[in-house]
């Protein structure tokens, strides 16, 4: 099943502030092989140009301030694979670029993590079929394992170089920092209608529609009670969560209003921010995936 069309609520793009957008542009182009879609002096529009579809813009503000420690935002932005060969072709481009990065076997997902140059987290993976999917009653099973690079690697073909970002990435899922876990779930299932898939402890829920494992990971690592960064801070802007229909949209927006949660209109839609800071920009998913 595609969980990233309707009748699933998803994350569509987001948009990041950056302190050199040259600098991030270079990164963005060359490390993650994403395109410029569109391009003005301070924002730049990525995505892949087969597909033709933005996942991420970046815009430079006149002035930024460094990521803060021990504040709410952006844990890191999620790009989601077509294959599993993509994935390996990523490691050896990563590894023959230089790149430091991390990785992990979540048991639904194979998964690398790395930051680009304002410290912005990234996760590359690719999932595994849902009927491998391990299920405690309505919980998902996932964890955080060592990535089986051996095996993953051996089903690089040798021939299949790569060649940028492949056609059919999408923005997967978005993981965020919050200041109150409870807070934070009643307010993405009361007013947005995620489901909570599991839980990591006292401290981290991820969230989904239509059964996925998490469209949005929430966690209070940056401490509970943590503040928003400084206005000026680089980092996340806005995120776009793409509903089904505008009935499912009008139905959100009654409902975050009957939860005491902002919403505003803006440039001809709507936006919400939930209890850490974080805006989500609420859009109707026009063209299906």
């Amino acid at each position: 099943m595609n969980f990233h069309k309707p009748p699933s609520t998803y994350v569509r793009q987001l948009t990041l502030k950056v302190s050199d957008l040259t600098r991030s542009l270079r990164f963005y182009e060359e490390i993650l092989g994403l395109n410029v879609v569109d391009r003005s002096s301070n924002r730049a529009d990525l995505g892949i140009a087969s597909d033709g579809k933005v996942l991420l813009a970046l815009t430079q503000p006149t002035q930024t301030t460094p990521l803060q420690a021990n504040t709410t935002g952006l844990y890191h932005f999620a790009i989601l694979l077509p294959t599993r060969e993509a994935l390996a072709q990523m490691v050896i481009h990563l590894t023959n670029s230089g790149v430091r990065f991390g990785s992990s076997d979540h048991l639904v997902s194979e998964a690398l993590y790395l930051s680009d140059p304002d410290g912005n987290g990234i996760e590359i993976y690719r999932d595994r079929p849902q009927e491998e999917w391990t299920w405690n009653s309505d919980q998902v099973k996932m964890t955080v394992d060592p990535l089986d690079f051996a095996d993953l690697l051996s089903g690089v073909e040798p021939a299949n170089e790569w060649s940028g970002m492949p056609a059919g990435s999408i923005i997967g899922h978005i993981h965020l920092h919050v200041a109150d876990i409870s807070e934070s779930e009643r307010f993405y299932r009361d007013g947005l209608h995620f489901d909570v898939m599991t839980r990591y402890g006292a401290q981290a829920s991820f969230l989904a529609t239509g059964g996925y494992h998490h469209h949005i990971g929430i966690n209070t690592w940056q401490g509970v009670g943590a503040s928003p960064p400084l206005q000026s801070s680089v980092g996340l802007l806005h995120f776009t969560l793409a509903f089904p229909d505008q009935s499912s949209r009008t139905q959100v927006l009654e409902d975050l209003e009957q939860i005491g949660a902002s919403v505003m209109a803006q440039n001809g839609g709507f936006q919400t921010v939930d209890p850490a800071g974080n805006v989500i920009v609420l859009d109707i998913d026009r063209e299906g995936r």
